[in-house]
């Protein structure tokens, strides 16, 4: 009986592995449209097609129940702070944006997977083995080697970034807090409804209409971000936050990769070094856990 719960957990905890890495890919995607789009419209208007795309999809499979849950939700405030400290990450990582180069904004930002295991120990009391302390640090070195950033000191914009790492990784553990209390279907219609709701006031005075081509990318960036997060929101439902953080390093790869793919961006061999301790980081949890279970 004790070897089939072991086997069990094991199996969550990979699946939970498994969801968050498809999830950060997909969120690389999305970036990768954004990008795209960013130069036509204002991020206010693209984050209110993204929300109003999700939010229809959530309409359509939970119905009027859906709606009578999220409404009723046990988690409805911790998902309103979610949204907000989201919100107020974003507007600093983009307001530091203006001033820093994007090597720059990634290898700060990259903190993040640190703070979620720090405040993983504080806010969820889990335990963590040095093993996932000692992957966290690697895939930072990755990062940091892979984007070669300049000595660029102590500014605000530097501390704005720190701030929207900070922001983002608290957001990661209540995502782990709330996925144990919500189904994901509820969580992704609070969570974009609020910036649905959140983004309309801007759009409404920087508005660009669309055309048909880029009212279908507008769209497909609103699904892939659905389904980015309903990955995520599953993955932290089967893992504890300190086991997946690690993985959102594997961002930075399909960053590059798709930097590649899209704008013909040549990777350096740093990147490619980068790479390489980013997937060690990802691989050490994996069979840390393996052998733990």
């Amino acid at each position: 009986m004790a070897v089939t719960a072991a086997v069990s957990t094991r199996e969550q905890v990979f699946a939970g592995i498994l969801l968050t890495s498809v999830g950060y890919f997909l969120f690389s995607l999305q970036d990768a449209a954004i990008k795209l789009m960013v130069v036509g419209f204002s991020v206010w208007q693209i984050l209110l097609f993204r929300s109003a795309t999700i939010v229809a999809i959530a309409l359509a499979i939970g119905g009027r129940k859906a709606v009578n849950d999220a409404a009723n939700s046990p988690v409805l405030g911790a998902m309103f702070l979610r949204s907000f400290v989201i919100l107020a990450a974003w507007l600093c990582f983009y307001t530091a944006a203006r001033d820093l180069q994007l090597a720059e904004l990634t290898t700060i930002y990259f903190a993040a997977p640190i703070i979620v295991t720090v405040l993983s120990v504080w806010l969820l009391k889990e335990v963590v083995p040095p093993v996932r302390w000692v992957a966290v640090f690697t895939g930072f070195v990755g990062v940091f080697i892979a984007c070669n950033p300049l000595a660029i000191g102590l500014s605000l914009p530097v501390l704005m970034v720190l701030a929207a790492a900070a922001l983002w990784g608290f957001s990661i553990v209540l995502i782990r807090k709330i996925a144990l209390g919500e189904r994901t279907l509820v969580q992704l219609l609070l969570n974009n409804g609020f910036f649905l709701v959140i983004a309309g006031v801007p759009t409404f005075f920087l508005w660009q209409t669309p055309s048909g081509s880029q009212l279908a990318l507008l769209i497909g960036t609103g699904i892939c971000g659905g389904l980015a997060q309903f990955c995520l929101f599953e993955g932290m439902r089967k893992a504890e936050a300190s086991v997946v953080a690690p993985f959102e390093y594997t961002s930075l790869v399909w960053s590059f990769a798709l930097g590649f793919l899209i704008w013909g961006d040549v990777p350096r061999p740093g990147v490619v070094i980068g790479a390489v301790l980013i997937f060690s980081a990802g691989l050490m949890i994996i069979l840390a856990e393996r052998r733990r279970q």
